[in-house]
C-alpha cells in the first residue's frame, strides 16, 4: 500500500495486520481521487473509519489542508499515527480514537465544516445513510461538500438521499464506490 499521487506520492504506508480491516487498494484509491479531484485547493477532510489512514493521507497529499482520521481501535490508531509520521507533516492531521457517533458529535461541538468525507465502514456495520443524514443535521457539511462511500458491490445505496445528489457509482471487483455531493 502506498500514496498514489501528490506531495507524498510513492511513499509506502503500513496496513493493519489480520483480516479485520481491508485497506482500499491503490487502484481503487487512485480511481476515487481521479473522480473527485484529482487535486484540491485546500479544504478539510474527515476519514470516519480510517483504518490505516491511507485515504486521508492521499487527500492531504493531493492538496487538502487538514484531515481528521477517526478509528475506535487502538491498533488502527497506532498504524494511522505511524503512517502520518511518514508524511513528515503531522500538523496536517488530527487523529481521534473514538467511534463514529462520538466523532460526529465532537466535530459538531468544534463547528468543523468538512469539504470531503470518506466513508469506508466495516461492511457488516454500515450505517451510511444514517450518517449522511447526521452530517446535514449536525451542520458538518456545506453545499458542494462531497461524500465518498466505499461498500461491498452487493450493497445498493440509493440514487437519491435527501440533501444529496449521486454524482457517480463505480464498481471495482468486489468494491463499489458511490460519490455524493451536498445540495441543501
Amino acid at each position: 500500500m502506498r500514496v498514489v499521487a501528490g506531495e507524498y506520492g510513492g511513499r509506502k504506508l503500513k496496513s493493519l495486520e489480520g483480516s479485520n480491516t481491508r485497506p482500499t487498494t491503490d487502484k481503487v484509491k487512485g480511481a476515487i481521487f481521479n473522480m473527485i479531484g484529482p487535486y484540491f485547493d485546500g479544504g478539510l477532510v474527515l476519514d470516519l473509519f480510517s483504518g490505516s489512514g491511507g485515504l486521508a493521507i492521499e487527500a492531504v497529499s493531493r492538496g487538502m489542508d487538514h484531515a481528521y482520521c477517526v478509528d475506535r481501535h487502538y491498533p488502527a490508531v497506532k498504524v494511522i499515527n505511524e503512517n502520518i509520521a511518514i508524511t513528515k507533516e503531522v500538523e496536517k492531521f488530527t487523529v481521534w480514537k473514538m467511534d463514529a457517533k462520538r466523532a460526529l458529535k465532537q466535530a459538531e461541538e468544534a463547528q468543523i465544516l468538512f469539504d470531503l468525507i470518506l466513508l469506508d465502514p466495516p461492511y457488516a456495520k454500515q450505517e451510511i445513510i444514517k450518517q449522511m443524514e447526521q452530517f446535514l443535521t449536525l451542520g458538518l457539511v456545506r453545499n458542494g461538500s462531497r461524500i465518498v462511500c466505499e461498500t461491498d458491490r452487493n450493497v445498493q445505496l440509493p440514487k437519491e438521499i435527501m440533501g444529496y445528489r449521486l454524482l457517480r457509482h463505480q464498481e471495482y471487483g468486489t468494491t463499489a464506490i458511490d460519490i455524493y455531493i451536498v445540495e441543501k
